[in-house]
């Protein structure tokens, strides 16, 4: 297995420790296990806890950013229905198989409000989602999509976390993407209004 490959298997292997067992199970010898690699993998490829976080971040910007191209890749041209249409199929997407990831990203974002020297590799993380979100917008005819995108991202990681980690999370059905839909158009709406 090459290098590259091996860092992004680590990398998954951490998320997926962060989301069953929470920043208290990230260990360099528990990822090892869960990638099923020998004792010691890990720690020759991110020496430190800190090194290991910050290959999280930069994993899930990756993968969102992959969820981003492949929902996109069939809408043609935007316009707001088929925009708000693909948004609310990857909303969708990430409240259930991409679930797991999700719930890793809001932890591992909580640890970088305490550990200064995570935020550069979380922001380098954030910057690449809302670049992408800002072309979007752009495309729909934002006048502004930066801060346009800001909103959009702010709202949309609201929406996330109140139906995965929320007081009412455990009791409410996930919406499907029809549902979301709507919601979506008018988040949309707002943002180039923006």
């Amino acid at each position: 297995m090459s290098i590259p490959h091996r860092r992004e298997l680590i990398a998954d292997a951490a998320i997926s420790t962060v989301a069953a067992a929470g920043l208290r199970g990230l260990t360099h010898r528990a990822v090892d296990a869960t990638a099923g690699l020998p004792a010691g993998s890990t720690s020759y490829y991110f020496r430190t806890r800190s090194a290991l976080i910050g290959a999280c971040y930069l994993r899930l910007a990756e993968l969102s950013v992959a969820d981003v191209d492949r929902w996109e890749a069939d809408r043609g041209h935007p316009d707001l229905d088929s925009a708000a249409g693909v948004m609310a199929a990857l909303l969708h997407h990430w409240l259930t198989e991409g679930r797991d990831r999700q719930l890793a990203r809001f932890e591992l974002s909580l640890e970088a409000t305490r550990r200064p020297e995570l935020r550069a590799d979380l922001q380098a993380a954030g910057l690449a989602a809302r670049s992408k979100v800002a072309a979007l917008l752009a495309a729909l005819g934002a006048p502004r999509p930066a801060p346009a995108a800001e909103l959009l991202v702010a709202w949309t990681d609201g929406l996330l976390y109140d139906r995965l980690a929320g007081a009412t999370a455990a009791t409410r059905p996930v919406p499907d993407a029809a549902e979301l839909a709507p919601v979506v158009r008018r988040m949309l709406e707002a943002a180039l209004a923006t």
